[in-house]
């Protein structure tokens, strides 16, 4: 920043005293375009204090703000800002400006902002008349210079020369406990596993975990803890549907990756997909259509005696809304699908039971959208009040859990219970399960093997291959426009994964499982 630029700024500033503010935009869009580049180059070198470049994000923030006087200009500006900053870093990693170079750019640029220098601090962002529009007497006495953002804060945020922070809120008390438990251990192993090869460029990978109880209202304080105590990167592995209406929107206003979450909600798969959002895994709406598809076309079961069993809230109204869907594309009505419902976090099935009892024609089939211990309690208190009826169960059930409650009960409640799966068998040999299998015996001793904690697993390791592709110099930006780039990647799933711009969800992929007697899941074809 020599005394060139600065003058070119405060010209730029003193143009702008008079403009419109569409005008203004275009001077903020200009200064970025050209700071961004000090900026970039700042954040390429690993001996700049975050701190210092902090300061400019606080105050351009601001400015950015003013501004804007829609959220589609502050998006653009904050684009252009990115863009910006990654031509800075590439001048660094190719070798076009050393670090040196860098720091005393970025000191010139503070001085011209703060005047008192570094050493001052972050102080009140200044409005943008301020910053835009000085005085002819100020900018007479004193260089005036514009106040500069870097990369969002999620671009640094969480991540040091040594490792990556993620975090993931999931339930780990209550009675869904067993899902955030499952869900955390998968990760951990995959993380556990890529740390032990010597980790990511460098850095190994840390899990951090908040417990929300699967309950909405404690969700804000379970990512406020991630994002403003732990300081997390992003987000992997949140476990459940009403807590992600929550959890989601909390990390896009902070653009905050939010990756490989345990639900398959509508929430996480709008069109065209958030940014921040990624998915491994199939769809609630895929799962039931697959399960529907079965019923009515291999087991013959007409589809006006298909009942639905569903938790009352979004994850229930998201598996529903899926088995509507199947109905239609089958030519069948959904204005007469029934549905029994049950309150979250607890086994309170009477009200269901009940419904279930006034149907005419009988119920023949119930697709159950429920946690372990309620499916549990609903197969318990109807399997001998409707002798062959049919139960299937969408993947968030837990399987494992689901399976030894109905064990617990006895084989004849766990013989024939159906579950989709969103990931292989755990008792196969695919070279995924064999890995997973063996990272589970190395790390977590005496854990059996687990659908949820295999989805665990096998979500990491997307996220680790998009981490390594992005390199050492690595951002959220840079890591979003790796994931969106990836084709064809081949984790030994037996189906292939892809992402892209228009698709942020890298499995369609649906697995049917069964119980048998002695409570172990066995494949099943659901065509």
């Amino acid at each position: 920043m020599t005394l060139r630029w600065i003058v070119v700024f405060g010209a730029l500033f003193a143009g702008a005293a008079s403009a419109a503010a569409g005008d203004k935009t275009d001077v903020v869009r200009d200064l970025a375009g050209r700071v961004g580049p000090i900026v970039g180059s700042a954040l390429a070198c690993r001996d700049i204090a975050r701190p210092r470049i902090q300061v400019i994000v606080d105050k351009f923030a601001a400015v950015i703000s003013e501004a804007a006087s829609t959220e589609a200009e502050r998006s653009d500006l904050t684009q252009s800002l990115d863009r910006s900053v990654a031509d800075g870093r590439t001048a660094v990693t190719t070798g076009r400006i050393d670090c040196r170079s860098a720091d005393r750019q970025l000191a010139d640029l503070e001085r011209s902002i703060a005047g008192p220098g570094p050493g001052a601090g972050p102080g009140p962002s200044p409005s943008l008349s301020a910053v835009i529009a000085p005085s002819s007497a100020a900018a007479a006495t004193a260089p005036t210079a514009p106040v500069v953002v870097a990369a969002p804060g999620p671009q640094v945020r969480g991540v040091t020369d040594r490792e990556i922070r993620f975090g993931m809120a999931a339930p780990f008390s209550g009675p869904a406990k067993e899902l955030g438990r499952q869900m955390k251990l998968g990760i951990d192993a995959a993380f556990n596993r890529v740390n032990e090869a010597g980790g990511v460029e460098g850095r190994s990978l840390k899990l951090f975990a908040a417990d929300d109880g699967y309950e909405p209202t404690r969700t804000p304080d379970a990512m406020k803890q991630l994002y403003d105590r732990d300081q997390v990167f992003g987000i992997i592995g949140n476990v459940g549907t009403p807590t992600a209406v929550v959890a989601v929107p909390f990390a896009l206003e902070r653009r905050m990756l939010f990756f490989g979450a345990f639900t398959g909600a509508n929430v996480l798969r709008h069109d065209p997909p958030d940014r921040y959002v990624f998915n491994y895994r199939a769809s609630y709406a895929e799962e039931t259509d697959a399960v529907v598809r079965y019923l009515v076309k291999i087991r013959r079961i007409p589809a006006r005696q298909i009942a639905v069993f569903a938790q009352q809230d979004t994850y229930g109204d998201s598996g529903f809304a899926g088995v509507a869907k199947a109905m239609r594309a089958l030519g069948a009505s959904d204005a007469a699908i029934v549905r029994l419902n049950y309150k979250r976090n607890t086994v309170d099935v009477d009200d269901a039971i009940n419904q279930l009892k006034l149907q005419k024609p009988p119920i023949k089939a119930v697709v159950m959208v429920a946690t372990y211990r309620a499916a549990a309690k609903f197969i318990e208190k109807t399997h001998d009040l409707f002798p062959g009826m049919l139960y299937t169960n969408v993947s968030f059930v837990g399987s494992t859990a689901l399976a030894d409650e109905l064990m617990l009960l006895g084989p004849r409640y766990a013989a024939g219970v159906i579950v989709t799966q969103v990931v292989p068998a755990v008792s196969g040999y695919s070279s995924v399960v064999l890995e997973y299998k063996n990272a589970l015996a190395k790390y977590f001793p005496g854990e059996a093997p687990d659908y949820v904690s295999l989805e665990g697993y096998v979500a990491a390791n997307v996220l680790i291959q998009g981490l390594k592709r992005s390199g050492q110099q690595i951002d959220t930006e840079k890591l979003i426009d790796v994931l969106e780039n990836t084709r064809n990647f081949d984790l030994g799933l037996g189906a292939q994964l892809s992402f892209g711009r228009a698709e942020h969800q890298a499995s369609h992929k649906i697995w049917g499982t069964a119980i048998d007697e002695n409570g172990k899941y066995q494949a099943i074809e659901l065509e």
